[in-house]
């Protein structure tokens, strides 16, 4: 996993004020916090920090005041509910060799068995320990064939080198269903029109 250099500030002045302010200069509020210490309040460069947050957990080198390099990941991001701009990033202290606990994005390869099954996702983002310089980006799950009523377990997923499982391993990741709500739904339609013929 690549890591990726972001210079942020310090910042001393805080609420909804302050925090309007720094995104009109189109930075981002954040806070760094982890390791017992203080929480660090910081201003990053709002490009710089969305292009980063395109990968799942990102290794975030922090340049903080041209003085201090720290190794983070995003542990919450806050966007516009409309427009989607970032509002504001909680970020988690990490050291290299530091085992930390996140969730990967789960991604299906392969067509279902015939026969309009579909392919519901119960978990979206598998939760993993791993180091935190070796987070994995994500892991792909073969779905070739399955017939409904099949399900993928999360002890089923082959992780990477060096990467446990932070959940059940009999909880549902994946599962196969039979496409018979619609079927339904269209069968009550049909009588419905008869009905009205009648």
């Amino acid at each position: 996993m690549s890591e990726v250099k972001i210079s942020a500030e310090s910042r001393t002045e805080f609420g909804k004020g302050a925090a309007r302010r720094i995104r009109r200069a189109n930075k981002v509020p954040g806070v760094l916090y982890g390791h017992g210490a203080e929480p660090l309040h910081l201003t990053l460069p709002g490009h710089d920090l969305l292009l980063a947050l395109r990968t799942p957990n990102v290794l975030i080198a922090l340049d903080v005041d041209g003085k201090t390099n720290e190794l983070a990941i995003p542990k919450a991001v806050q966007r516009d509910p409309l427009k989607g701009f970032l509002e504001h990033v909680d970020l988690l202290l990490v050291k290299r060799g530091e085992k930390v606990t996140v969730e990967i994005p789960v991604h299906a390869e392969g067509e279902l068995a015939a026969g309009g099954n579909l392919l519901e996702h119960v978990l979206n983002a598998l939760p993993v320990e791993a180091e935190a310089t070796h987070i994995p980006e994500s892991v792909t799950v073969s779905v070739e064939g399955l017939e409904a009523g099949a399900s993928i377990l999360a002890k089923d997923i082959e992780l990477p080198k060096g990467t446990t499982l932070a959940v059940e391993g009999d909880a549902v990741v994946l599962q196969v269903l039979a496409a018979q709500a619609e079927e339904a739904a269209e069968g009550e339609e049909a009588e419905a029109e008869e009905v009205a013929e009648a």
